[in-house]
């Protein structure tokens, strides 16, 4: 089967688009990109939506893309079916306009309303126009699919009852067969952009609460965002933790693989309970045990391979390291566990399994 993506994603900032494409091409589809990246990341198109003002300079830019997407498409072989990947609320239109009689597939991993409500919006106009955009998109693709069946119940009917879900999983670089390490000090990790829903203030509490003996426990904390500045002050210091600006993302596979525990969410918002976050998926395919908030999401994905603790309460995530650093066979446990997981569920070809089905049964009936 011919699948063309199509659209404006930004293939390099998320992982989600190019566990799509291994899986896809795994699966044996031949898959033709028609991409023009735009320049503006997923903040700012949820700030942009939510702020009229800087509409005209971010709608300068998506309309120079889609003159550039229109051009290419016609120098494109033709599909048997559309994909529309990550953050395509308005190249899923322009698709269906370009493309007329073609199968379109959304992939509506992001859902513009929910994510500014995790991040503080009250403005009950600007959350309709939100809902709006939401709404219209998955309105205008013949398929849609999410990435967990807490964001399958945010969509409107009839679209609900036809959407299925497609776990975020993680690119083959991210596995790494857990190896042995020393007993002390146990390795903890978290890595991420400080949104409210990462809930990282909670780790810096929990850190806080341990007063860990750099000797026995170490944590790095990676990353930079929102929530940094109160995540350090409640972690107060401690000598045990080292702070990482940024890293790379080539380089990020091998240091997380380093680590014994990563840790995944722990906001106490309606998202989190929704949301299965990249870092449980690269975690366990990186080899580590993970740690994260008690969701059915996230209790469905990993089943019996992961540390379940209570979200937004900190001393709930300390007993639960404490538990964990007690008995290195019990960490060694949980990573083996992860890692199985993460091979049997979490593998592009895997995750890709229930859209390649669907594909192949909406082409057929077209057919």
């Amino acid at each position: 089967m011919r699948i063309l993506a199509f659209g404006t994603y930004r293939l390099w900032e998320q992982p989600r688009v190019q566990v799509l494409f291994e899986g896809l091409r795994e699966h044996g589809h031949e898959l033709v990109e028609c991409n023009v990246p735009l320049e503006v990341d997923t903040a700012s198109r949820v700030q942009t939506a939510r702020q009229p003002l800087r509409a005209p300079l971010v709608g300068v830019r998506v309309a120079d893309s889609w003159r550039k997407l229109w051009r290419e498409a016609k120098d494109m072989p033709d599909p048997d079916v559309l994909l529309v990947p990550y953050m395509g609320h308005f190249d899923v239109h322009l698709a269906r306009r370009r493309f007329r009689g073609k199968p379109i597939v959304l992939d509506h991993y992001l859902f513009f309303k929910d994510t500014a409500l995790d991040r503080g919006a009250t403005n009950r106009a600007e959350l309709a126009v939100l809902d709006r955009i939401d709404k219209a998109a998955v309105k205008a693709a013949d398929l849609v699919f999410v990435d967990s069946e807490g964001h399958r119940e945010l969509l409107p009917e009839p679209q609900r009852s036809e959407a299925f879900v497609v776990y975020i999983g993680t690119p083959q670089e991210w596995f790494r067969e857990p190896q042995p390490r020393p007993a002390a000090p146990a390795k903890v990790i978290f890595f991420g952009i400080y949104t409210p829903l990462q809930g990282a203030p909670v780790i810096g509490e929990a850190i806080r609460l341990l007063d860990p003996d750099p000797n026995e426990l170490r944590f790095t904390m990676a990353g930079r965002g929102q929530n940094l500045d109160e995540t350090r002050r409640l972690a107060g210091g401690s000598p045990a933790v080292d702070w990482v600006d940024w890293v790379e993302r080539d380089e990020l596979p091998a240091l997380v693989a380093d680590h014994d525990v990563c840790l995944g969410i722990f906001g106490p918002g309606a998202k989190g309970m929704r949301v299965i976050p990249n870092k449980v998926f690269q975690g366990a395919a990186a080899g580590c045990a993970i740690v994260t908030s008690d969701s059915p999401s996230q209790r469905q994905a990993l089943g019996e391979a992961g540390c379940f603790v209570s979200p937004g309460d900190p001393q709930a995530l300390a007993h639960a390291l404490r538990w964990l650093i007690a008995d290195h066979e019990r960490i060694w446990t949980l990573r083996r566990a992860a890692y199985e997981r993460a091979v049997e569920a979490f593998a592009p070809a895997a995750v890709v399994e229930p859209l390649h089905e669907r594909l192949e049964d909406t082409v057929r009936a077209r057919r």
